[in-house]
């Protein structure tokens, strides 16, 4: 790891931390190559378990067309999910550990032995949504960890299921009881399987691996959406409840 680097990584979990995240993206000048962001992510990785974190995961990013045409930009891109992140069904989420906090209702993949899917369940996720460059890019994204700050998950009964593994169903989103937002289960034709495929071949390129109980994100054909204090969000899939959470 380079100077350059080990310094920008740094300051991006200082100012993670401090709740102000991606700070040096807004400075003149400031610019990084996708490449370069992977491995400010990377760094920033490494500091956080250094620091008692673990990687329980990572998320496929801007992959449908809510995100796409949100953002400008076409992914895939990965992000890293952290067990001091991960939340229970219907857990209250404190707004002012968040920037610009936002929503995604998207589906997760629970890798199994020898990277074969065990389970697919719903998940809220959870974002610090701001760019702070002047125009977005996806090296600011993915310095960024993809904007993701955690995820809520399912209730317990959807973590053993399969039933969504290919089946046609639709994924809606709902704040205060009032649909935002309704879509396709998953944002790629091959479903979770072109996920899990695209960030396997993704992970290997970086000299990364997916171990057997990691839980992936499997990109979201809807949007994101701003939440505030107040609010409560709910997830369904089919018109069935399948998580929510409670903003403070």
């Amino acid at each position: 790891m380079s100077d350059k680097i080990g310094k920008i990584a740094s300051r991006q979990l200082r100012d993670f931390r401090n709740i102000t995240p991606g700070m040096c993206f807004g400075e003149e000048g400031f610019s990084l190559t996708v490449d370069e962001a992977y491995a400010v992510q990377e760094a920033v990785v490494n500091l956080r378990v250094g620091e008692g974190d673990k990687v329980i995961g990572y998320k496929v990013g801007c992959t449908g067309p809510g995100t796409t045409k949100l953002f400008g930009m076409q992914g895939p891109i990965r992000g890293t999910l952290f067990k001091s992140e991960m939340h229970s069904d219907g857990s209250k989420i404190k707004s002012n550990q968040f920037c610009n906090l936002a929503v995604e209702a998207e589906m997760a993949i629970k890798v199994g032995e020898n990277g074969k899917i065990a389970s697919v369940f719903p998940v809220i996720e959870l974002h610090n949504y701001i760019f702070r460059g002047s125009k977005k890019s996806l090296a600011e994204l993915v310095a960024n960890n993809g904007l993701n700050k955690g995820l809520v998950v399912s209730q317990h009964g959807w973590w053993n299921s399969t039933e969504h593994y290919a089946k046609k169903s639709t994924l809606s989103l709902e704040i205060n009881e009032f649909e935002k937002d309704i879509g396709d289960l998953w944002p790629l034709a091959g479903g979770p399987a072109s996920s899990l495929d695209w960030l396997s071949r993704h992970l290997t390129k970086n000299n990364l691996v997916l171990s057997e109980g990691d839980i992936v994100l499997g990109g979201t054909a809807l949007g994101l959406h701003y939440v505030q204090s107040g609010e409560s969000i709910t997830l369904k899939v089919d018109g069935e409840v399948a998580t929510r959470c409670f903003v403070k």
